[in-house]
């Protein structure tokens, strides 16, 4: 029996691009809810109720300026909680730096290897989740300098990770904005999602 590639996403948008090119037949996907807590909630229960192969979080996310161009597509290397820890008025602690557990789980090597092989021009990185989308230059370039090999953010993707707990799991974006202040008449919307698409076409290829 050849298990099923699940593919969670937050919102039904995502999904539909994900779905418009992936492999009826082998790959599932969900729409799960915006968040975190939504992310590894709804991921928890679909491996609760089938069985998978590989668990990916896909969707659209920001890019950091000079690292991920709109358009882009991104290939999570570590999935990081970003504002998992403690302010202090010395700065941000980390949940690391407080003892108190891990803000970062990596993708599996021997899938993101293949991804990467599949998909030559993506950009590989850390994405960070955060339950807050940037909106400020201030917290764009403090994030940037705090994490120097993060390429984008968006809000799913370590609680799709932490709920995968044992299967192989990657983050796959799409950049549809600059991460920075809000401007929505600058998003790409429609092209991120048609990158989703393109790269969905190789999910079940890369995952086998």
């Amino acid at each position: 029996m050849i298990l099923p590639l699940l593919v969670v996403t937050a919102v039904a948008a995502e999904a539909d691009a994900v779905r418009a090119g992936a492999h009826p037949d082998h790959v599932v996907v969900e729409a799960v809810g915006v968040g975190p807590a939504a992310a590894a909630a709804g991921t928890a229960r679909l491996l609760a109720t089938g069985h998978y192969r590989a668990v990916i979080s896909a969707g659209i996310a920001g890019g950091f300026p000079g690292r991920a161009p709109v358009g882009a597509l991104v290939l999570g290397t570590r999935s990081i909680a970003a504002d998992l820890g403690a302010e202090t008025p010395d700065g941000f602690l980390s949940v690391e730096e407080l003892g108190f557990g891990s803000s970062v789980l990596s993708a599996d090597p021997r899938l993101l290897e293949s991804l990467r092989s599949a998909l030559p021009d993506a950009v590989a990185g850390d994405v960070l989740t955060l339950a807050t989308v940037t909106g400020t230059a201030g917290t764009a370039e403090r994030l940037a300098t705090r994490f120097p090999q993060a390429v984008a953010e968006a809000m799913e993707g370590y609680g799709v990770a932490v709920a995968a707990a044992g299967l192989p799991f990657a983050e796959v974006r799409a950049i549809s904005n600059p991460i920075g202040p809000r401007d929505r008449a600058a998003w790409r919307l429609k092209e991120a999602f048609g990158a989703l698409s393109t790269a969905s076409a190789t999910l079940w290829t890369a995952c086998g």
